[in-house]
């Protein structure tokens, strides 16, 4: 049987790579005749640029202002014409020293975020800058990348001659109960009040993105993702796409899936976001198209059996559940995640091609 594991990355603790690695180890040892084609896969969050890196264009490193303020290196890709940078490389919640707070959740900015693309920009001849959105500490709209590119009017100019993409593994606006203060910025440390002064400082950039851009952005589609920097993109011109489509097209995903039996992929927390345009359910969607039936591995599972079902997963794993512990599933991921992967490996009835017993 040939398998392809293609997961997102799991938080801060394994990348899609190491993830990848930890199930496939797992995979040959409950099933160790099937072929394996390791496809690590991105939604345009951590992982965007090493994910594409593996097979095209050159990485390039830059000191950067982090989200705290802290300077960080963070990599961007560039291949030929077109750049790829990924937001969660400057302003990550992994950048955070110690757990995310209320005051890390007001101060985090994107402002290193514009500082890549102003790298891009100096590219000679650039054509394309795609941003992978994701991932993301802050909270501030993309108001610190505007700046950093020299404030709403000239980033607009230095952003006119490219093609501009936010890559965003959601859907969801920058303004109201679906978006970026409301729905993100409890995971990242913002209490209640915290909340609410976001979104108040939001609904402010948001009325000076449509005065001072003619940009009404605050409703679109992935307006809110990486704490709003999907906003200020659209207003400086730029149009979203699904991060997880542009990484199977740049990935040759389609002919992978026409090749194969299963798929197995996973991420961090399999939750109601999940099913918002993040990668697992994509994956699943093209799996049903293909004929192939899609394994999710999680660290935490967060939906009932008929929501995973209903969006085209044949069987999901918790490597918390498994492990006994979400503390145990964090520290000891890539083993946890490799000894899940045996599990479900034998769980797989070639016969049948169907999954039998679980947890």
């Amino acid at each position: 049987m040939r398998v392809m594991i293609a997961p997102d990355s799991f938080g801060n603790t394994l990348s899609a790579n190491e993830a990848a690695d930890a199930i496939a180890r797992g995979w040959r040892l409950g099933r160790p005749g099937d072929e394996l084609v390791l496809a690590p896969q991105s939604d345009g969050g951590p992982g965007f640029v090493d994910v594409l890196a593996v097979n095209r264009g050159e990485v390039r490193e830059l000191d950067v202002d982090g989200p705290l303020g802290k300077r960080v290196r963070a990599r961007w890709l560039l291949d030929g014409r077109t750049a790829f940078i990924e937001a969660a490389q400057a302003c990550g919640s992994s950048l955070i020293d110690g757990p995310p707070t209320n005051r890390s959740a007001l101060r985090a900015s994107s402002e290193g975020v514009g500082q890549l693309i102003v790298a891009a920009l100096g590219v000679d001849g650039i054509e394309r800058v795609f941003v992978g959105l994701g991932g993301s500490s802050c909270t501030d709209g993309g108001r610190g990348m505007v700046r950093a590119l020299g404030g709403l009017a000239d980033a607009a100019a230095r952003l006119q001659s490219v093609e501009l993409v936010a890559a965003t593994d959601v859907e969801n606006p920058l303004l109201g109960e679906h978006g970026a203060a409301h729905v993100f910025g409890p995971q990242k440390g913002a209490d209640g009040a915290t909340v609410d002064v976001l979104e108040e400082l939001n609904s402010e950039w948001a009325a000076t993105l449509k005065r001072e851009a003619g940009a009404d952005v605050a409703e679109l589609p992935g307006a809110g993702a990486a704490g709003g920097i999907g906003a200020a993109l659209f207003a400086l011109g730029g149009r979203r796409e699904s991060g997880a489509a542009v990484v199977a097209e740049l990935t040759d995903q389609t002919d992978l899936l026409e090749s194969v039996d299963l798929v197995i992929t996973g991420e961090g927390k399999f939750d109601s976001q999940s099913l918002r345009g993040k990668l697992v359910t994509e994956l699943a969607s093209a799996g049903v198209r293909s004929g192939a039936p899609t394994i999710v591995l999680a660290g935490q599972i967060a939906l009932e059996t008929a929501q995973w079902k209903a969006a085209g997963v044949s069987r999901a794993y918790s490597v918390a559940e498994f492990a006994g512990s979400v503390d145990k599933a964090m520290t000891d991921a890539g083993p946890q995640l490799e000894l899940l992967a045996e599990y479900a490996a034998q769980q797989f009835d070639q016969g049948t091609g169907t999954l039998r017993g679980g947890l």
